[in-house]
């Protein structure tokens, strides 16, 4: 494992924002660490690049401490929030990196004109920071963060500011880390981009991963069960809520017929469909459908924090 985490915590004071996290991450992994604002994401990553120390728990990165200098070496990390100095041109910041990372001027001369162009910005070599978009300052992020030909990298929003052209050649370099063995921990509000991007992902609430694995395995985890009835009264309808959250949804085109309901039941397992069918006709309901549906990423993620809310 490149990424390993055993019940890691940190506290400040009465305030806990990462609490029992246990996750590990192999070679040639994309690893998504979802969760909402306020869940530890940042925290964690900061106790995982040794910027902030664990109240208590164990963090090794390539087999040794976060922080440790022969191992930041070989890291790379692209924050969220970065302030690139506006006076430096695109190939002067990469060249002060690659000094700072102890590149040999060789290996800056070649690495930089290749990074440049591996994130579109091979003719913005000689243009000042300052005169670069969202878009574009992402990008030179990016291979700041790849520099180093790093064994893990850390990606905080890296699509931000990212048109669609810009969020697909995203995915080919992810795709190419991947192939070269490197770890990619991932995080991201574009969670379609996730979907399509990480091998598996954690969501993370209030500082604990509360479910993990890939989307698929997640998705069968926890299924949703489509329904489409008339004549059901409310108090049936209520009784639905034995076998999960029951979300009322509108009907295709916005206009609900007369009586039909369509309904959305979150459950444990689909093996509770008959039951759930008995339920409908013994109140008087017409079915008209009921069906499994998979959940997406997306409404995972959204049912999974609205769960004990």
């Amino acid at each position: 494992m490149l990424i390993e985490v055993e019940h890691l915590r940190k506290a400040y004071g009465s305030i806990v924002a990462v609490d029992d996290l246990t996750l590990s991450v192999e070679k040639g992994e994309v690893f998504g660490f979802l969760g909402p604002n306020g869940a530890g994401k940042t925290t964690t990553v900061k106790m995982l690049l040794g910027l902030v120390r664990p109240t208590s728990g164990m963090a090794r990165l390539l087999d040794r401490s976060p922080g440790d200098p022969a191992v930041m070496a070989r890291v790379g990390f692209l924050p969220e929030y970065f302030r690139f100095h506006p006076w430096l041109t695109a190939a002067d910041f990469l060249d002060v990196h690659g000094r700072l990372y102890g590149l040999s001027t060789a290996e800056r001369r070649e690495r930089i004109p290749r990074l440049l162009a591996r994130v579109g910005l091979a003719d913005r070599a000689d243009s000042r920071l300052g005169e670069f978009s969202k878009g574009m300052a992402q990008r030179i992020g990016l291979a700041q963060a790849l520099l180093c030909e790093p064994e893990i990298v850390f990606l905080d929003e890296p699509t931000s500011g990212l048109d669609p052209l810009g969020r697909y050649e995203f995915r080919d370099i992810i795709r190419d880390l991947r192939d070269a063995g490197v770890v990619v921990f991932l995080n991201s509000h574009y969670l379609s981009e996730v979907e399509v991007t990480c091998d598996r992902v954690a969501m993370v609430k209030r500082g604990r991963v509360v479910r993990m694995g890939t989307v698929h395995s997640l998705a069968d985890q926890a299924p949703e069960i489509e329904v489409v009835v008339a004549g059901l009264s409310d108090e049936a309808r209520d009784g639905l809520a034995r076998w999960g959250r029951v979300r009322r949804e509108a009907a295709p085109g916005g206009r609900p017929s007369d009586g039909v309901q369509h309904l959305a039941i979150a459950v444990e397992h689909q093996d509770v469909i008959p039951e759930i069918a008995n339920w409908l006709v013994q109140s008087g309901g017409r079915i008209y459908s009921l069906a499994p549906r998979r959940l997406n990423l997306e409404e995972l993620f959204l049912r999974t924090m609205a769960e004990d809310a």
